[in-house]
């Protein structure tokens, strides 16, 4: 079977400030500039981070008369899965990629985005209470007890997409669990979740990559809208702007999504 809908990466997490959006507004940015047609629906509508993140970069444009690699933003965060998947059809008909960012709070749509995922992004804070969003330890010995809700939700949807017919036969979901601001974990602690995080994937499947640390520069990009990759449009920037840039670079690397064969990269600014 031929599949022709975009690839879908959906950025989710139960959880706030796990940098969901900073990791979706960067990953968009960076296929962009691979070549690829990048859409995106943000399901915060109460926050909008990555849709206000894309204005401010529209904004940059137009005042500085340049062009950016960028992806097309949408909210939708009130109505039901019918008119979200309506947006999805839409959006996808002129993209290879589909992002969606979820809201940091159960929600029915953000469910659904995540089951229908072919590439699903789960960031997590370098921490036992971000940890417990997937799966619940130990408090003495540290092993995995049981697996959340969350992590048997994301399970059963995998399930069930494996045993679908040939007529609705789908890509294999990757879930991929993102170890956000390491650098901040003590050394002891950063071990043990290291432990429980290989002992759940094992049982539930998922893959586990480095993402991004704590970094104020992230922050400071947001009113422009610009992104570690945009360094001919940064002025100078300091060693730790350029680790960050690499550690930005593995993540995309790590995600290993699936590039299309006929996209012609956009040169990053010298």
């Amino acid at each position: 079977m031929t599949l022709t809908r975009p690839h879908r990466i959906v950025f989710a997490n139960e959880k706030g400030g796990t940098g969901k959006s900073t990791t979706a507004v960067h990953v968009a940015v960076a296929l962009a500039y691979k070549g690829a047609r990048v859409a995106a629906i943000d399901l915060d509508h109460r926050q909008r981070t990555m849709h206000r993140y894309f204005e401010n970069r529209s904004e940059t444009q137009q005042r500085r008369g340049i062009e950016l690699p960028a992806a097309r933003c949408e909210v939708y965060g009130e109505g039901d899965v019918a008119g979200l998947e309506a947006l999805a059809n839409e959006l996808g008909k002129t993209a290879d990629f589909l992002i969606f960012d979820t809201p940091g709070r159960d929600d029915p749509l953000a469910r659904h985005a995540a089951t229908e995922a072919d590439t699903l992004v789960t960031p997590l804070n370098d921490s036992f209470v971000d940890f417990d969003l997937i799966g619940q330890v130990d408090a003495e010995t540290f092993k995995v007890r049981r697996l959340s809700f969350y992590a048997e939700l994301i399970w059963e949807s995998r399930i069930k997409r494996s045993k679908a017919t040939v007529e609705e036969q789908r890509r294999e979901m990757d879930w991929v669990v993102v170890r956000n601001r390491t650098g901040y974990t003590e050394a002891r602690n950063m071990q043990r979740i290291e432990r429980a995080l290989t002992e759940l994937s094992k049982r539930v499947g998922f893959r586990v990559t480095s993402g991004l640390s704590e970094r104020v520069i992230y922050r400071e990009l947001f009113p422009s809208g610009l992104t570690l990759l945009d360094k001919g449009h940064l002025g100078d920037l300091g060693t730790s702007h350029l680790v960050a840039r690499q550690e930005l670079r593995q993540l995309v690397q790590g995600l290993k999504l699936p590039m299309p064969g006929d996209v012609t990269p956009a040169l990053e600014p010298a």
